[in-house]
């Protein structure tokens, strides 16, 4: 889709379009666009069902708004959950932030996110369509006068009268994700220089930046949402050196306070699986202590204890049988307890979950459920079988 194509989505034609082929089914869209094609332009034709395609994908991440809003392949891929969005777009809100540049703007959904917090926002993006898909997005939804939109390079863009910045830096290319913060576009450094010139900032980076790379006086948070990490930001002005997971919906937040590693301890009737953002922000000492638990093995983030207590940052299992890991007793133990349905899940293990699944339980003989951990107990592989507590 190029900028011609796109302007004409916005005209009433292309919108009675986007109307018409919404809902579309794959099976259909060839006899759609034949029928279509007899009274638009084939090329308009083909953007609608595109973009009809796009905001379908686009629902997991925002919703009901995904109906009316723009997007192109990259900006469904690379834009922010509506979600984790709006828990930023508080915390900024929070601070008494009013007016931020939003930096890499993407097709907006940060800067829609800052605009209902009732912060006033600039979006800079660099590429000319991704622009006017954002500047579109802040129309359809009724934000036009509190976002404004900017084609530029954002290291142009002079920030210093805003309260806050948020760069979203570009961190795939033409090979795929980037890894490398330096490699990101723009790179981290710059970011950071630019984050340190306003009182606050927020800098989104990919969750498995290693804490080393994260910068001085920075604080980390790692989000995840539904248990799904989606990313870290490093933050500027608020509280430097503090190391947070945050979980949505919620928000629930684990602050980090430096604890030692836990001890290491054979597992007991409980088994916890913490939760990703508690994983990668290095804080499951913290949920160790709250559990009164321990480590089945130095290496591995599991945390066992023989008395259950609920946590929102962790999951629990009670454990039935702790066996060496042989696939053969396994497919014996489920066949007598008649199991029909099983999960796998795996930590320090080098087997897939859906290659043993196809071996011990190729055919269902029950109703019974199991869950079975693939792991490690002070080195040893070993398979913990349970089940998850009910809250």
């Amino acid at each position: 889709m190029n900028d011609l194509t796109f302007a004409s989505l916005l005209t009433p034609e292309g919108r009675a379009l986007l109307d018409e082929v919404r809902g579309t089914a794959p099976a259909q869209e060839l006899a759609v666009a034949t029928r279509l094609r007899r009274a638009h332009p084939a090329e308009l034709v083909s953007a609608a069902l595109a973009q009809a395609r796009l905001r379908e994908r686009a629902a997991a991440k925002f919703g009901a708004d995904a109906e009316r809003m723009f997007f192109t392949p990259n900006g469904v891929e690379q834009s922010t959950r509506s979600t984790v969005a709006a828990h930023r777009a508080e915390r900024l809100r929070a601070l008494g932030v009013t007016c931020v540049a939003d930096l890499c703007c993407g097709i907006g959904g940060d800067a829609i996110a800052l605009a209902r917090a009732g912060i006033r926002v600039l979006a800079v993006d660099r590429d000319p369509l991704t622009a006017r898909v954002a500047r579109a997005n802040a129309a359809a939804l009724g934000l036009s006068a509190l976002i404004e939109v900017r084609e530029a390079d954002v290291m142009d863009v002079d920030v210093s009268s805003y309260d806050a910045v948020f760069v979203d830096p570009a961190r795939r290319g033409g090979r795929g994700r980037i890894f490398d913060p330096e490699a990101y576009a723009p790179p981290l450094s710059w970011a950071v220089a630019t984050a340190r010139k306003a009182p606050y900032a927020a800098l989104k980076v990919a969750p498995g930046i290693p804490h080393e790379a994260v910068p001085a006086g920075a604080e980390a948070e790692w989000i995840s949402d539904g248990g799904d990490v989606k990313e870290a930001v490093l933050w500027f002005g608020t509280q430097p050196g503090l190391v947070r997971a945050t979980l949505l919906p919620g928000p629930r937040v684990l602050r980090g306070r430096g604890l030692p590693d836990p001890p290491v301890r054979p597992p007991g009737r409980y088994l916890y699986e913490p939760d990703g953002a508690v994983i990668r922000a290095h804080l499951v000492a913290e949920v160790a202590e709250e559990l009164d638990g321990g480590l089945i093995d130095e290496t591995i983030a599991y945390v066992t204890a023989d008395e259950h207590r609920a946590s929102p940052y962790a999951t629990a299992y009670e454990i039935t049988d702790r066996i060496p890991f042989n696939v053969k007793k396994l497919k014996a133990l489920l066949r007598e307890r008649e199991v029909g349905v099983l999960t796998v899940k795996k930590r320090g293990s080098a087997v897939e979950p859906e290659e043993l699944r196809h071996k011990v339980l190729p055919k269902p003989h029950g109703a019974n459920a199991v869950t079975v951990f693939l792991t490690r107990v002070t080195g040893g592989p070993t398979m913990l079988l349970g089940h998850p507590v009910q809250p």
